[in-house]
């Protein structure tokens, strides 16, 4: 088993049977539900090391809580990345987001930003990923009863302690294992993860840490952001070639 699925499964125990309060009503842990094909994506695309690591927040509705893969618009998943398989229905099924795998032809536009770059400057995926990967901070999505999807950084300190404390053992097991040069949050969020992780690493575990690496970030791509909805492609190229991860 590779060390990222080892980290993964890991921490789809370490979240199960954890509640959240009103206004959240519905919790999807795609880890659970859409593992074939999260596990795929770890395996396909997620030998190390890699020189480059984007992590995210969370997932999206019509991303990767259809596919289990990290911003998971859905033509990038099937045919870009050739991904394929069954995915099962979450726990408590909220009916204005329901689960339909693959077969879903809704559009998460952050995904479809995020991966169109990549597609559009590396041509085939195999090209991206060896050198890059993707993971998110959180795996779980949170919803309210209306359907509104709510962020990590709108819960209770109290009630995401546990899940913190989750996914920055897996994002320490993940930076261990692919060893990065580039450490790149999208977004703020994603960004204040990783330092975290960083400095637990060199209190704890500095051996595991890699012998050089910067922690970045680039734009978010979603379409909350009037920024990103400028052209968050060429932002965030500008962004990277500026901060020294891809060349001009």
């Amino acid at each position: 088993m590779s060390a990222l699925v080892s980290a993964a499964e890991q921490l789809r125990k370490d979240l199960r049977g954890l509640a959240f309060a009103e206004p959240v009503t519905h919790v999807y842990n795609p880890l659970e539900y859409a593992w074939t094909l999260h596990q795929q994506y770890l395996e396909r695309f997620g030998a190390g090391p890699k020189r480059i690591l984007f992590l995210g927040m969370n997932p999206g509705p019509w991303g990767m809580a259809q596919s289990g893969v990290p911003f998971g618009e859905i033509p990038a998943v099937r045919d870009w990345m050739g991904l394929a398989g069954e995915v099962a229905k979450p726990e408590n099924e909220h009916p204005k987001r329901p689960i339909e795998g693959l077969a879903c032809a809704r559009s998460e536009v952050s995904g479809r930003r995020l991966w169109g770059l990549f597609a559009e400057r590396f041509g085939a995926a195999e090209n991206f990923f060896a050198e890059h990967f993707v993971v998110n901070f959180c795996p779980l999505v949170f919803m309210e009863e209306t359907g509104r999807n709510r962020t990590p950084d709108k819960l209770p300190a109290a009630e995401m302690a546990p899940v913190n404390a989750a996914c920055q053992a897996h994002l320490r097991r993940v930076v261990a294992a692919l060893q990065p040069r580039y450490l790149i949050g999208v977004g703020g969020y994603a960004e204040a993860q990783l330092k975290e992780a960083v400095v637990e690493m060199e209190q704890d575990a500095p051996g595991d840490l890699p012998k050089e690496y910067e922690v970045k970030r680039v734009l978010h791509p979603s379409p909350a952001s009037p920024a990103a909805n400028r052209g968050w492609a060429e932002a965030a190229t500008k962004s990277l070639v500026k901060q020294g991860v891809w060349e001009g």
